[in-house]
């Protein structure tokens, strides 16, 4: 997703990978899909969050364009009724441990939802959010064990107008 946001519809899945805790030796196991969920095209990330070996994390994310002027993220979701994260990393994020987080609840029907960049709380870094910097989003399944299931059908900035 670089610029104008992310639609299903529109871009597939292009740019945006699985991440999950493996990385760092934990044993979370998914899959991230392009197929229609509830009558839309979306992305659908699926999988078991599972909590030993350290690890406890499936994530869906892209790179994207800096995004001076917005005031947050909006996106449409659908999932199981649990609560995900959004984890945003900018120019000043430098250990795969600190992001910039907000959570919100994915209900079992298409939702949209509203996250401005005032309510994030950074995660392990002191720096202050800055849209300007902005390189990479992620839709998370953290910090319990569970079978997560989101979907997500759109991704857009929007400004305070």
């Amino acid at each position: 997703m670089r610029g104008a946001g992310f639609d299903a519809a529109r871009d597939g899945a292009a740019g945006w990978r699985l991440v999950s805790d493996q990385v760092m030796g934990g044993v979370s196991d998914g899959t991230l899909t392009l197929e229609e969920v509830a009558g839309r095209p979306a992305l659908r990330l699926t999988g078991k969050v599972s909590l030993e070996n350290d690890g406890g994390f499936l994530q869906m994310a892209t790179d994207v364009a800096a995004a001076p002027g917005a005031a947050g993220i909006e996106l449409e979701v659908l999932g199981d009724g649990s609560d995900y994260n959004l984890h945003l990393r900018t120019d000043a994020v430098e250990k795969p441990w600190q992001s910039f987080r907000a959570t919100f609840r994915a209900e079992p029907q298409w939702r949209r939802i509203r996250l401005p960049f005032a309510g994030l709380e950074a995660h392990r870094i002191d720096a202050a959010f800055d849209p300007a910097g902005l390189r990479r989003i992620g839709l998370v399944a953290i910090g319990q064990a569970f079978r997560p299931d989101l979907s997500l059908s759109m991704l857009h900035f929007y400004t305070k107008n």
